[in-house]
């Protein structure tokens, strides 16, 4: 498994890789789990797809498995920032107002979207290594922009995830389930810098 990450500005020195993520987010988030998201037959794409977004995905044999997105949460384009800050706005209808104390706006702090992974990733092992380069890319993006934190909207089963990685994720808003897929989610928050050694599972 290989880590790439890019931004707009040079998504074309990967080859077809950013639209084979924006294929493999509409298999996960539409045709999997029922999201009423922007879409084609094809693809999902969103209003946060925008130059200020950078992204991390991981190829296996030169395909796309998995990868996400992070933007600071200075960011604006348009009439959009970032997805929290909006939802605390009450710009997004399936995501509460609630879901975020407080609006955060410093480049200190990065949020995280659209986290996927291929179906084709089966084993424990193969999905905690794809998970690990997804994550170590965007900290990596995250920290050479002078940010210390990452935050993202989430499942609560990623934060333990995270955690056997070595990343010391904590939950900072409350938990909601959404009506659409059932899943429970809330706001996690972590370091950019691996804290620890990965716990071993017994």
């Amino acid at each position: 498994m290989q880590n790439i990450t890019f931004d707009l500005s040079d998504l074309h020195r990967h080859g077809s890789a950013f639209y084979d993520y924006l294929k493999l987010r509409k298999h996960f988030f539409v045709d999997t789990l029922g999201w009423d998201i922007p879409h084609n037959d094809f693809v999902e794409m969103d209003q946060y797809d925008n130059p200020l977004a950078h992204y991390s995905l991981v190829l296996r044999d030169g395909e796309v498995i998995g990868g996400a997105r992070t933007m600071p949460t200075t960011s604006h384009w348009g009439d959009h920032t970032y997805m929290l800050r909006d939802a605390v706005a009450g710009k997004l209808v399936d995501i509460p107002a609630r879901v975020l104390e407080r609006e955060i706006d410093t480049p200190r702090v990065w949020e995280c979207t659209r986290l996927v992974m291929s179906e084709e990733v089966r084993s424990h092992a193969d999905r905690s290594h794809c998970l690990s380069l997804i994550v170590e890319g965007l900290a990596d993006v995250a920290r050479r922009h002078g940010a210390d934190e990452l935050m993202s909207l989430s499942p609560l089963s990623l934060m333990r995830a995270l955690r056997q990685l070595g990343w010391q994720a904590d939950r900072i808003g409350e938990p909601y389930s959404n009506p659409g897929d059932g899943r429970r989610y809330a706001v996690l928050c972590m370091p950019a810098e691996k804290m620890r050694q990965p716990e071993v599972a017994h």
